[in-house]
């Protein structure tokens, strides 16, 4: 067992993010995040955190707009940007708040109808094990999402939050 492992070392550890398709329309990503569930669940519902990790940085993808109305039917809408391509938009609303345990959200983007994803957070020894279950609303729908580069992208904005939440939690201790 290495030293992150033991907790001794509070610096992020890379390639712990296990991503398992569950059946023909759900996926299941999990990463443990070095930092409190409060954090963590701050990352994932406050634009000027979700500003910082969301979009994979080796992909050249930015923000042009974070709004996100973090509430039961409250609604999302972020706004992407890519040198040399049009605007990318993804939008959907919220299902389920419940600070810091679980989030849950529709993605409306898909012509093939609206996928959920439901967030949990479970924290233990100062460090938050993230599950992230996408249902999409077809096989082909998440046939069409893993054949995007939609799982390389994911390991590294997770590896990107995780980052965030120890630098967080190192601001908050200082």
């Amino acid at each position: 067992m290495d030293a992150m492992e033991r907790g001794s070392d509070p610096a992020p550890m890379k390639n712990r993010t296990t991503v398992e398709r569950k059946s023909e329309r759900e996926v299941v990503i999990t990463r443990t995040i070095h930092g409190p569930a409060r954090i963590v669940f701050d990352a994932f519902t406050k634009p000027e955190l979700l500003r910082r990790w969301w979009t994979p940085k080796s992909f050249g993808v930015f923000f042009l707009s974070c709004e996100a109305d973090v509430r039961v039917g409250g609604r999302y809408r972020f706004v992407f940007g890519l040198e040399g391509s049009p605007p990318m938009t993804f939008t959907g609303k919220y299902l389920e708040v419940t600070p810091p345990r679980r989030l849950v959200w529709t993605s409306d983007e898909s012509v093939a109808g609206e996928s959920v994803t439901t967030v949990t957070f479970h924290e233990e020894d100062g460090r938050t094990l993230v599950v992230m279950r996408e249902m999409h609303p077809s096989k082909e729908a998440l046939d069409a999402t893993l054949a995007s580069g939609w799982e390389p992208g994911t390991r590294e904005a997770l590896d990107q939050l995780d980052e965030l939440v120890v630098t967080l939690r190192a601001e908050m201790a200082g």
